[in-house]
């Protein structure tokens, strides 16, 4: 394939910056049009943005590997400065093909079908406590729901789940121009791998229905052949994987919504004339604005692409948020249409043997959400001067979204 990139230095792409937590849309099209294979030289990563490079790479397991970390910051400083618990994202086969079975197994379909009435109750009695004249969308909604369903799956107590949601979020949290998190964010993930520990062995003496205690019962074949029950630390990553993106994904993806449906109104009332769109409304969002922005993996040889080779072992981020804006693959990318026609493969979650566990369970979560705000805020106008986005590692949306009803 012919080269069409031009020099890496003409685009300043800085995953730690505030223009890129600000505005990453503005950086991705740069990257597309004008270093679609790029190269950072200060951090020493490559980065791919186009669709028709990002998609087969993520599938490309053999090639790129996820076994040295999921953000470019654990990349970059890989020695591990939290309670460290093996997570199945950062897991290549075979030993990811094992894992991701034994989940499958407590984290069926029909397991998440019957979550439904759950779900509802748990997102209409949060809409229930907010003022629909004037709230924050998301701090006072969105982030609230997420963390009560898929910790109440995990087996959590009530009194304990939004504490869990904060340690997340401080996990999460990046001061721009830094790598890697503060050190409050460190001390929260230490406080939240310990939790989900001492929980997994009061679920192993005292189980109960509920997903913890069916990892303490299942078993795992290991690389010498033996089958034996996950350990304490093994079911704590599986914990601390699933409660974090339970808990940030949906709430990252309504806060976008709101916003975008903002600037957007017709879209806002085709929905209430017609709630059958809500599903393709859910993945119009997530392509237009999904909440993860990149996956990282670790080429295993060197690559050829787009007339550019990336030397082997080198840390390749996989833009997948650029991806699903790319006017090659998607036709006016940057407009936003809750009735077009979706070519190709939505990115939001994944591809390949990656592709997010809990996927259904979140489009349930925001198709549910966006029904239930329907009824709440059936017209409305989002105070643009109290946004406020979040700055987190590979993760985007809005941390403050203040709504006012005109109804």
């Amino acid at each position: 394939m012919t080269s069409d990139v031009t020099t890496d230095s003409a685009v300043d792409f800085d995953p730690f910056s505030v223009d890129f937590f600000d505005n990453p849309h503005a950086v991705y099209r740069r990257l597309r049009n004008e270093a679609p294979v790029y190269h950072n030289t200060k951090y020493g990563f490559w980065a791919l943005s186009r669709y028709e490079d990002v998609a087969p790479a993520m599938k490309d397991c053999e090639t790129y590997s996820s076994a040295r970390g999921v953000t470019l910051d654990m990349f970059l400083d890989p020695e591990p400065r939290t309670l460290s618990a093996p997570l199945i994202i950062m897991m290549d086969p075979p030993e990811h093909t094992r894992m991701r079975k034994l989940v499958n197994k407590v984290f069926t379909p029909r397991a998440v079908t019957a979550l439904e009435s759950m779900v509802r109750q748990t997102i209409c009695d949060a809409a229930a406590k907010v003022d629909p004249d004037s709230f924050d969308a998301v701090a006072d909604f969105a982030a609230l729901f997420p963390v009560e369903v898929i910790t109440t799956m995990l087996g959590v107590p009530p009194a304990d789940r939004q504490q869990l949601r904060q340690w997340t979020a401080a996990g999460l949290h990046r001061e721009a121009g830094k790598l890697g998190p503060t050190q409050a964010g460190i001390e929260a993930t230490r406080s939240s791998a310990r939790y989900y520990y001492e929980l997994a062995l009061q679920r192993r003496a005292n189980p109960r229905d509920d997903m913890i205690s069916r990892l303490t019962q299942v078993e795992v074949e290991r690389d010498d052949g033996t089958t034996t029950a996950l350990t304490d630390i093994e079911i704590v990553g599986f914990c601390t994987m699933l409660g974090s993106a339970g808990a940030e994904t949906v709430a990252k993806l309504i806060g976008s919504a709101v916003v975008t449906f903002a600037a957007n109104p017709d879209q806002w009332q085709q929905l209430r004339s017609d709630r059958g769109k809500i599903p393709a409304a859910v993945e119009e969002l997530l392509r237009y604005d999904g909440p993860v922005q990149y996956d990282i993996r670790y080429n295993m040889r060197d690559v050829h692409v787009r007339g550019r080779t990336i030397p082997k072992g080198n840390p390749v981020m996989m833009l997948v948020a650029s991806a699903t804006r790319d006017e090659a693959a998607f036709p006016d990318a940057d407009r936003f249409d809750i009735n077009r026609a979706h070519s190709g493969h939505n990115l939001a979650f994944g591809y390949g043997i990656h592709s997010c566990l809990g996927a259904a369970l979140a489009r349930m979560e925001s198709r549910i959400a966006l029904d239930v705000l329907l009824e709440l805020i059936p017209s409305y106008d989002v105070d643009t001067a109290g946004l406020t986005r979040v700055a987190a590692s590979n993760v985007g949306g809005w941390h403050n979204v203040p709504v006012r009803s005109s109804r």
